[in-house]
């Protein structure tokens, strides 16, 4: 008996090893022709061919280390900016402390100062991962994002993308300029234009048509024309019009924008729950942290820039509240993405645990949006 229960594991152990060995030969084959090929030419083929062999080992090393480096991530760094300091609303003038001055000084606008920090950290302090070269190549041709690795990062950029990009626009629309009565700011303009660019452009496309500038020049370009307005603004030479049903539209348009997220979260989290094998997952679920780090800190910008209305409407409660909800789901940082069914036991479902906080979230921004409308 013993001899049999001995044999079947030899056996066993033998189909592993033979399947191994098939995988690693099916796997390895192109790599072990391609040397049978290289050691059968002479050294004005070689040498070319391992410089570049050596190119490609320093962009991957340089592409790995952008991607799993993540520099000035800090969820809470809006606290930097203190704007629990602040006494007066954007764009209102500053009391000022010098008898002898003549010129005028108004208060920056937090919402464009964090939108602007927001891009620096995504261009600058980073590199903008989607439109790297390696990126665009894929893993053997597979796009990254359909792979469990090295994305990331580009998910959760395009989250915070996604925030400054939706926030430039009702910065341009409404909070910008008085509606009906001025223009559109030239340079919230420019800003919105450059960061609706396409976000995986690299200096050359498939178009035949020439080099493109890349997608991170467009950002910086837009990071520029935003920190040029909050310098006019602080000379009052610009308008942001603090009124209360600017502030409604705005929580509206960061509602439907995180309500959006959260149907992409639940669809992911119904239909594919294969725990940690659902490789779009991490995609999906980095995609809407990004989004909550960076409204997280518009809306705790909003809150001072609106601090008059906010004071009038006694909307400091909710807004606590709302930051709070905020700040719970952004300490959800899981090593390794898992999207299992809700009712599992083995595999945790982080997609739909993301989804539970970004509906809390939502509800809050309701919530004020409805004593705003009273």
């Amino acid at each position: 008996m013993l001899d049999q229960i001995a044999g079947f594991f030899r056996l066993i152990g033998r189909t592993i090893a033979r399947g191994a060995r098939i995988f690693f030969a099916w796997a390895f084959w192109p790599f072990i022709a391609a040397r049978g090929w290289y050691v059968k030419r002479t050294w004005m083929v070689r040498l070319p061919i391992l410089g570049l062999v050596g190119l490609l080992a320093i962009l991957y090393c340089y592409f790995i280390w952008q991607t799993q480096v993540w520099s000035g991530f800090n969820p809470s760094f809006v606290s930097e900016y203190k704007l629990s300091e602040r006494k007066v609303a954007a764009g209102q003038e500053l009391p000022s402390t010098d008898v002898a001055a003549t010129a005028k000084t108004c208060q920056r606008s937090a919402i464009v100062d964090v939108a602007a920090d927001l891009t620096d950290f995504n261009v600058n302090q980073n590199a903008w991962i989607s439109s790297m070269l390696l990126y665009r190549l894929g893993f053997f041709g597979i796009d990254w994002d359909h792979t469990p690795f090295l994305d990331n990062k580009a998910s959760f950029q395009r989250g915070v993308n996604q925030a400054v990009r939706r926030t430039s626009i009702e910065l341009v629309d409404t909070l910008g300029r008085v509606r009906g009565t001025s223009g559109i700011n030239n340079d919230l303009q420019k800003a919105r234009g450059n960061l609706q660019f396409d976000e995986y452009s690299w200096y050359f496309g498939l178009d035949p048509f020439g080099p493109k500038t890349p997608t991170p020049s467009y950002y910086r370009s837009a990071l520029e024309s935003l920190r040029k307005f909050n310098t006019d603004l602080a000379a009052c030479n610009a308008i942001f019009d603090g009124r209360a049903d600017n502030l409604i539209q705005f929580i509206d348009r960061i509602a439907n924008d995180l309500g959006s997220t959260s149907d992409v979260l639940a669809d992911r989290s119904q239909n594919h729950h294969r725990g940690w094998f659902d490789t779009r997952a991490d995609d999906r679920f980095w995609f809407a942290y990004g989004q909550l780090y960076a409204y997280y800190a518009i809306l705790v910008a909003a809150q001072s820039d609106f601090s008059q209305v906010v004071a009038e409407r006694n909307l400091g409660a909710i807004f606590a509240a709302t930051t709070r909800q905020f700040q719970a789901a952004l300490r959800i940082q899981p090593a390794i993405i898992s999207n299992g069914r809700e009712d599992g036991w083995i595999m945790p479902s982080h997609l739909a645990t993301m989804g539970f906080y970004i509906l809390r979230v939502r509800s809050n921004l309701v919530e004020i949006r409805s004593v705003l409308d009273r």
